[in-house]
């Protein structure tokens, strides 16, 4: 009976020490995981990343998000690079060889129609449909939105110049000026065939490489926005602010 009994009891105490070992191990954890969350709300909190221009919407939906900001993003590298080959070459063509625009027209004409015109002819000797050519049929509604979208451009830049030749903001007047005359010392240094193809060439390859360095573009480009608004600052103070016409206007 003893024996019974020392072996219940033993058997007793075992369980009540699992028991405590995992209480002891419950607090341990709790009080751990406690002083991490402790931690980790004393820990500054990382604050979201500026964009460029202040832009709030991913890169591709700013361009719109259809089939143009695939080709501008170079997401279809074969399409885009197939269209920047193609530019390319007219660009060779007309500013290296010193091709006419109208005469590279006429010619690309004449090399479609006598390959449609002598396929179409061929086409039953081979015992095989003619090619069909393709109907280009302009709609109405697509034409009435292309002028609209036109009209409004062109009454916005008419009031533009309006205001400007008007006398009344002496400031647009001046950045109006001066960025007409830095357009200018550009246009003296290049022709209009190759500035524009300077112009395609930033606007289809920068904002691929924008999207592939965004993080480190967006740190410059804060930091240069920053030094412009401390130079206008000093300008403005110096100078524009001296003007009677500026002045008055501010006071008002």
């Amino acid at each position: 009976m003893m024996s019974e009994s020392e072996e219940h009891g033993s058997l007793l105490d075992k369980i009540n020490d699992k028991i405590n070992e995992k209480i002891h191990e419950y607090k341990h954890s709790s009080s751990s995981s406690s002083s991490s969350d402790s931690d980790d709300d004393k820990k500054p909190k990382k604050s979201k990343k500026k964009k460029l221009f202040g832009r709030k919407h991913p890169l591709h939906h700013v361009l719109g998000g259809g089939k143009a900001a695939d080709l501008v993003l170079w997401r279809n590298k074969q399409a885009s690079g197939s269209i920047l080959v193609g530019v390319t070459v007219i660009w060779l063509l007309f500013e290296g060889i010193g091709y006419h625009l109208l005469t590279f027209l006429c010619h690309a004409l004449i090399v479609f129609l006598t390959i449609w015109f002598i396929w179409s002819n061929a086409a039953s000797f081979v015992n095989r449909s003619p090619p069909k050519f393709p109907e280009v049929i302009l709609s109405e509604v697509q034409c009435m939105k292309v002028a609209h979208v036109a009209r409004k451009e062109i009454n916005e830049a008419f009031y533009t110049l309006r205001n400007v030749a008007s006398g009344k903001d002496l400031k647009t007047y001046l950045m109006t000026v001066t960025v007409l005359w830095f357009i200018s010392i550009i246009g003296s240094c290049f022709s209009f065939l190759t500035l524009s193809y300077t112009i395609f060439l930033m606007a289809y390859t920068l904002p691929m490489l924008y999207e592939k360095y965004e993080d480190q573009v967006d740190i410059v480009g804060e930091k240069a926005l920053i030094e412009i608004k401390k130079q206008y600052k000093v300008i403005d103070a110096k100078f524009i602010s001296k003007i009677p016409m500026l002045s008055e206007k501010k006071q008002h």
